[in-house]
Order: C-alpha cells, then sequence, then structure tokens
C-alpha cells in the first residue's frame, strides 16, 4: 500500500481542524499509479507565472469540472472532479463535457463544496482548475486554498483576456505534458471538425450581415447583456463576422462580462436572435417568459432563442459542437425580425 506523504497527513489534518468537507464522507484511495520509469522532473508554469517543479511527471491530476472535461478531450484520465458534473437526476452535467463521471471521484458538485479531507485522501499530484479571475482557481473555496496549496501543486488556466484557441492549446499543451498523445487521432479529428465549423461561421456571417445576434443570462431580478471583449467564445464569432450586440464596457462596479440591466430595461437593445445561458444554475426561456419587457423582444416573439453554452469546455471537440449547432440554428433564423 502506498505511504502518504507527510504534507498530505498535514492538509487532512488542518482540513479537520478547518471543518471542511461539504460533500461528506471520505473514500479510502485508489492505488496510485506507478511513476513511468526514467521519466525525469516535471515542470510547469501556468498563466499566473506559478511554476511548478516536481521529480516526475504527475500520475493523479484532479480538475474542475470544466478544466477535467478540456484535459479529458486531449487525452488526459484525471482521478476526481470538483464543480458541476453531476445533474439532480443523476445524469452527466454538459460543464463536465464527455467526462465518465462514473470511473472518477466526486469531491464537490457545486459552487462552495470542495470536500478538502476527501482531496487529500487521493493523494494528488497536481490540482488543474481554470481562471476567470486574475490568479483565482475556479471552484476552489478562498478558504480552502492554503490548505489546499499543501497538498498538491495547482495549475491555473487564464479563461478570460485570452484568445479561444490560445485557450484551447493551452490545455492540449498541458494534456502532453502530463502524457497525452497531441497526435492522437481524435485529437487531430477534433482539430479538422474545429477548423470547419468556424470556416462555416464565417461563411454565414458573410453570407448574411445583418443577422443581429445577442447572448444574454438572466435572474429573477436582472438580464445580464454578454460583452463581447470579456468572452473568448463571442469574441471569435465576432472575429469571424457575426454582427453580435455588444453594450458598452461595463463599469467597475459590475465587474465586467456583462452590462446589468434592470428587467424594466431589458428592451435597450435589439436582435434578430438570442443565445440564452444554458448552464443548469441559470435562469430558464420559461422563466424569462413571465417577464414583459423579454416577451416582447423581437427574437423572443419570433421564436428565436437558443442555448448558449456559457461553460463549454476548452477543447477542439467542445467547441466544434456548440459552433456547428449555433450555425445549424443560425441557418433556420429570419434576420428580418428586428424592425
Amino acid at each position: 500500500m502506498a505511504t502518504v506523504p507527510r504534507r498530505i497527513l498535514a492538509a487532512i489534518g488542518a482540513a479537520a481542524l478547518l471543518g471542511a468537507g461539504a460533500c461528506g464522507g471520505t473514500a479510502p484511495p485508489p492505488a496510485a499509479a506507478p511513476p513511468a520509469s526514467g521519466q525525469g522532473a516535471w515542470t510547469w508554469t501556468d498563466d499566473r507565472g506559478k511554476r511548478v517543479s516536481l521529480p516526475e511527471r504527475p500520475q493523479r491530476v484532479v480538475a474542475q469540472s470544466g478544466a477535467a472535461a478540456a484535459l479529458w478531450d486531449f487525452g488526459v484520465r484525471p482521478v476526481a472532479v470538483f464543480g458541476p458534473h453531476r445533474l439532480k437526476d443523476g445524469g452527466r452535467d454538459p460543464e463536465v463535457g464527455e467526462v465518465d463521471i462514473s470511473k472518477v471521484e466526486s469531491i464537490g458538485n457545486v459552487w462552495g463544496e470542495f470536500n478538502v479531507e476527501k482531496y487529500a485522501s487521493l493523494q494528488p499530484d497536481l490540482l488543474v482548475a481554470g481562471m476567470y479571475q486574475k490568479n483565482t482557481l475556479w471552484y476552489v473555496p478562498e478558504e480552502s486554498v492554503k490548505v489546499v496549496d499543501q497538498i498538491a501543486p495547482t495549475v491555473g488556466v487564464q479563461l478570460s483576456g485570452k484568445p479561444l484557441v490560445e485557450i484551447i492549446e493551452t490545455y492540449g499543451r498541458l494534456a502532453a505534458a502530463l502524457g497525452a498523445d497531441p497526435d492522437a487521432a481524435p485529437v487531430a479529428d477534433a482539430r479538422r471538425r474545429f477548423d470547419a465549423a468556424g470556416d462555416a461561421l464565417k461563411t454565414l456571417a458573410a453570407d448574411r450581415p445583418d443577422l443581429k445576434v445577442m447572448i444574454v443570462t438572466g435572474t429573477p431580478d436582472n438580464l445580464y447583456v454578454a460583452y463581447l471583449p470579456d468572452h473568448p467564445d463571442i469574441k471569435y464569432w465576432g472575429e469571424l463576422g457575426l454582427n453580435i450586440v455588444s453594450p458598452d464596457r461595463p463599469t467597475k462596479s459590475e465587474g465586467g462580462f456583462w452590462e446589468v440591466l434592470s428587467w424594466e430595461n431589458a428592451d435597450k437593445y435589439d436582435a434578430d436572435v438570442i443565445l440564452v445561458d444554458a448552464r443548469a444554475q441559470s435562469m430558464k426561456i420559461d422563466e424569462m417568459a413571465a417577464k414583459p419587457t423579454w416577451a416582447k423582444l423581437p427574437a423572443v416573439k419570433a421564436g428565436q432563442l437558443y442555448p448558449w453554452h456559457a461553460a463549454e469546455r476548452y477543447s477542439y471537440l467542445g467547441y466544434a459542437k456548440v459552433m456547428e449547432e449555433l450555425k445549424a440554428n443560425l441557418d433556420k433564423s429570419r434576420d428580418d425580425v428586428v424592425t
């Protein structure tokens, strides 16, 4: 049986003192994978500028669900995930992509839920998570950061302020560094599919320049209109030529990413098509229907409402599927509903 490193034992004790472990009891760790022979030291510098140096390549990777999904598509198989991955009915949350949730451990499924004791018991070599805010690992609770850092090194991948393709390539390079084959047939096929989907959207945009698209999410109190430069996917579609409604830069108090509108002002912008945040925790289209200003929007009256996969994993496969779906939805949409 593998010997638990002293740093992990110390971290388990710290977690217990903190009362960590919102996910319930801990399961015994699976047997650790044997290190590759003659492998040598492993290093990686992440998007925080943090350099990780280990005596050998990490074997036991734990990842936030979006990061796990991206790494999975590039051939890496994490031992555990945290963040949205299991729906209330037991099915797989779209945010975790193709990850087989029956074969990975769960250390938390919702915001604020991160079972530090269970994480430590898994004897991880590395934790990987995306970052929307600078230097802040997505879904790692602030109060747990110090303990998590004691258990294993962490790698952050910046998900805002960078081009879509650059983020995908970062996950691809990280996967290769973790032992995945960057030239594997599924990866090459996904890249070709991604390029073809992008070309198809570019052609559609050139053919239909008057088709106006807006991307939103909602809460009971507000409608949020996506600010194009802060969302890598939306920015990429704009670069392909799609006519995307984008508000002015959000104020500092709004925190970026969105212009925040009261529902009384939900008609500030017109669009032929509205893409609505499809995350499980977001307001549903039928719930928005009760808002009078929403019901009067041209795209709503025309029935041209489609999903926006706000938390899609950053892989060629993930965004190939997104753009193929978007192209199909735009193909069937009228571009004359805005008067």
